[in-house]
């Protein structure tokens, strides 16, 4: 075993495991990130996961369902509540695919494009603002560290059996 390999054998509560600080900061940070957008977003009537789903559209128009909600790491049913909101303000418009109309095919409305320009310029003052004091190199190696531990429980998780069907 080399240096950086902690068993945990080698501390008995997770506290005392030299990851677990690391582990609590950016679940904190993520979480008060989460409240914080969410009350940045509160006048324009949508929540950090409607943000999600407009994000993706605006970047992957006519993406399916499906697509959707494997980019978003959430189940079908998620997907199934959050969907209709959006539909239902007039932001998105779901199409049967061309090929294979068992597949939906989403895109953003023109207001669902300008509503999603201006929750993108909040996220990205927000992400500004509590970055400053961290040089890019830094925030370089945070990236890099969660697309690893995002990489490591992708595919532990896909060694699972399926839940949802």
């Amino acid at each position: 075993m080399n240096k950086n390999q902690v068993t945990t054998e080698d501390h008995h509560f997770p506290w005392e495991h030299p990851r677990f600080r690391s582990w609590i900061a950016v679940g904190r940070a993520c979480q008060l990130m989460q409240q914080t957008l969410t009350r940045r977003l509160v006048h324009l009537e949508i929540k950090p996961p409607h943000l999600d789903i407009l994000i993706n559209l605006y970047r992957f128009d006519g993406i399916s369902q499906q697509e959707l909600a494997r980019k978003l790491l959430v189940g079908r049913s998620n997907m199934s509540m959050l969907l209709p909101q959006l539909e239902r303000r007039g932001l998105i418009e779901r199409r049967g695919d061309a090929k294979d109309k068992r597949v939906l095919r989403l895109s953003l409305t023109a207001a669902g494009r300008a509503l999603t320009e201006e929750a993108m310029e909040i996220q990205t003052a927000l992400i500004e603002s509590s970055h400053a004091g961290s040089p890019i190199e830094d925030c370089m190696k945070v990236a890099e560290s969660m697309e690893r531990i995002i990489s490591t429980l992708l595919k532990e998780d896909s060694e699972l059996p399926d839940r949802e069907s």
